[in-house]
């Protein structure tokens, strides 16, 4: 990633959003802490206004947020610094309109809004906001629908709902930069909670949800990871915590993962650097297409097969990777 996004570009690979960053809208010192570079990155932030923010504060968070964009585009014009993707989590599309029409000069910083709760229900009204700001955006606006909503955990509806979303998706797909899953909704459904030494994958209904979305969207969109609530403790067990769970989302096609606090940066770039062994086999791979006679070998190391046609995704998306997280020896 770079550190300072030149004017106007915004045609982003959804790999890039990576560890995302959750704040609320209203907390008045993560804007402090972005310009200064505080928080290691790359990373990804969200500024909510939604279950962060109670009921009688979102006037005022709402303009706090407009503030903030306004106050990192004064910044970006005086100093380099290192600028990630900046989303807002609203309550509504029309929240998302009236919000898009009075950032002024922090459009230019926005790279786009997050839809929570995204259902069949409420879909049209968001990708009718979306198409909206489009036409009047200077950039690509980039939309990442949460996928929580209780008809989800419905199996009447669990499929056929999230076919119909799929499709509505489809029809805008250029400005879906992730798809996106809320875990702990899913969990509260059923009042449950992982702790630091277990995992999602681990509560068989979660998982029986998670595995549906990614057979609906994994094949054509990046799905991220649910959040994980633990960021600190004694003897750090809690890193381990998170490791594990990363490596079982990318084992299941999610690549990212929603993060509340800056400890937990780090610890999802490091799983998101990929394996020397991986690099060399998915180089190997790709070489491959050039060869008219040999479509298979064994891996670098000499341990496992790689052949083209059966790896050619996988070794894509690991070189995607390796570009944007680096290679770990």
């Amino acid at each position: 990633m770079m550190d300072q996004k030149p004017e106007g570009s915004r045609e982003l690979s959804p790999y890039e959003v990576g560890a995302l960053l959750y704040a609320p809208a209203n907390h008045k010192t993560v804007i402090d802490r972005l310009i200064a570079e505080e928080i290691q990155g790359p990373y990804s932030l969200a500024l909510c206004l939604e279950d962060a923010i109670s009921d009688q504060a979102v006037d005022e968070a709402e303009q706090l947020v407009i503030d903030s964009l306004k106050r990192v585009w004064r910044a970006a014009a005086e100093k380099v610094f290192y600028l990630p993707n900046i989303f807002i989590r609203v309550r509504s599309a029309e929240q998302m309109k009236r919000i898009f029409e009075r950032l002024a000069q922090g459009r230019q910083i926005l790279t786009g809004f997050i839809a929570p709760k995204f259902s069949c229900g409420c879909a049209a009204s968001y990708l009718d906001a979306l198409a909206d700001i489009q036409e009047k955006a200077e950039h690509r606006v980039y939309l990442m629908p949460i996928l929580e909503s209780q008809d989800l955990i419905d199996l009447k509806t669990r499929r056929s709902h999230l076919c119909e979303l799929k499709e509505r998706l489809d029809a805008v797909k250029p400005s879906i930069l992730n798809v996106r899953v809320g875990g702990n909704d899913f969990c509260k459904e059923f009042g449950v909670r992982r702790r630091w030494g277990e995992n999602i994958y681990q509560i068989s209904c979660i998982s029986n949800v998670l595995g549906d979305i990614i057979a609906c969207f994994g094949r054509e969109y990046v799905v991220s990871g649910p959040v994980w609530e633990y960021f600190t403790g004694p003897d750090e067990s809690w890193k381990e915590g998170l490791r594990r769970e990363i490596r079982l989302d990318m084992l299941n096609g999610f690549v990212g993962k929603t993060v509340i606090h800056p400890n937990q940066i780090p610890v999802v770039n490091e799983m998101l650097r990929v394996s020397q062994e991986d690099y060399e086999d998915a180089m190997g791979i790709l070489g491959m297409q050039d060869d008219e006679q040999v479509l298979v070998s064994k891996s670098a190391g000499g341990s496992r097969m790689n052949e083209f046609k059966t790896h050619e995704k996988w070794a894509q998306k690991i070189l995607t990777l390796a570009d944007i997280y680096g290679v770990r020896p």
